[in-house]
């Protein structure tokens, strides 16, 4: 499945795989989430999540399979030298995936359906006593598109497997839709959440629900895209924060002709570039231009972990220097690799949709300064 291409057959079949869950707009309380926030990524990480590619029906045959979990091996094993894995996925998998990962990479026996972690792993929120808990987004198979019986109880099996409150969200959504630099501020695209495949909320309350779960006062909106990927145009694919105020974001020289995605990707730019933080801060733009190969993956992509930034090279030698210098230049304390990915490129994701962090409690629970 390509997360840009609507495969028919697969995606109609999403619809019966549906898991029955609570309404969240029921049982929503804003109270739950007092003193919590979800740290910025650059913060020191407890470990990284990952989730096993293991169906063949969603990697277009066993063949490409194959090559989506050498490329999912390569990412875990890579962070693995700057911090511990977990890899989820059924205990029945884990004997032929063990021969791709190395040993310092630990499996958990936790069933998935899909590899992004991103979207359907755990997010995790601090607060300033120390403490910890995960929240539940309710992912839906971005809007039912995809089988996401197993995915969809992620969250609550890493929860109670760390021994963690999950804290319900009262939205519908994926991890990959909304950023945060730890201070305060969102960013995310409508498209990804003010889509009735998700929330049949208005605009106001899934702000207020957002900002509510992951301890933010501020929500920076751009209108992203309907119906042109599964996951209607997810802020992680163009836009990233770096730190407070400063944020990182993939552009083309001007708009392609008949391409949305270029003048989607200028449009938030543009609304960017006139908007202030929960500090009152003007933002600072960092552009990292795009590629003209043909690949669906990006530079903004990226994963931060401890000592380390991890981006896609997209097959262009000097697309891809001038890509990991703007990185360096953003990250100097960290070394910076740039991995061969590009199997998650064809699916239609990158690196940063194939993780999530924990944080370390000790240094996430001071924001930053």
């Amino acid at each position: 499945m390509r997360r840009r291409r609507f495969l028919g057959s697969l995606a109609a079949g999403a619809c019966t795989a549906v898991l029955p869950r609570r309404a969240p707009a029921a049982v929503f309380s804003a109270d739950a989430f007092n003193g919590f926030w979800m740290p910025e990524e650059a913060v020191r990480h407890e470990r990284t999540f990952m989730q096993w590619p293991v169906n063949p029906a969603a990697y277009e045959g066993q063949r490409h399979l194959e090559e989506t979990q050498r490329v999912i091996a390569l990412i875990a094993n890579t962070i693995a030298a700057f911090e511990p894995v977990v890899m989820l996925m059924a205990a029945a998998h884990a004997p032929a995936a063990r021969r791709w990962l190395g040993g310092t990479v630990e499996i958990w026996p936790i069933p998935t359906d899909d590899l992004w972690a991103r979207d359907s792993g755990p997010i995790f929120v601090v607060n300033a006593a120390g403490a910890q808990a995960v929240v539940d987004i309710n992912f839906n198979g971005w809007g039912n598109r995809w089988p996401h019986a197993a995915d969809a109880l992620v969250s609550a099996r890493v929860a109670e497997r760390l021994g963690l409150p999950l804290l319900e969200s009262g939205v519908v959504g994926e991890g990959g839709g909304v950023e945060t630099d730890g201070d305060g501020t969102l960013l995310a695209h409508e498209s990804s959440w003010v889509n009735r495949n998700r929330n049949r909320l208005p605009r106001a309350e899934i702000e207020r629900r957002l900002l509510a779960a992951l301890g933010a006062e501020t929500m920076i909106w751009a209108p992203g895209l309907r119906g042109l990927d599964v996951t209607d145009a997810h802020i992680d694919g163009l836009a990233r924060f770096v730190a407070p105020g400063v944020v990182l974001i993939q552009l083309p020289e001007q708009i392609r002709p008949g391409d949305p995605w270029s003048a989607s990707a200028l449009e938030t730019y543009d609304i960017l570039a006139e908007a202030t933080d929960a500090r009152g801060r003007r933002l600072n733009l960092i552009v990292v231009p795009d590629a003209r190969a043909a690949s669906l993956s990006s530079y903004a992509n990226f994963y931060v972990c401890n000592g380390a930034v991890l981006f896609s090279m997209l097959g262009e030698p000097q697309a891809d220097a001038k890509a990991e210098s703007i990185i360096a230049d953003l990250y100097p304390d960290r070394e910076i690799i740039g991995l061969e990915t590009g199997r998650l490129g064809e699916l239609g994701g990158g690196i940063h949709c194939a993780t999530q962090q924990q944080p370390a409690v000790r240094s996430a629970c001071c924001r930053f300064g």
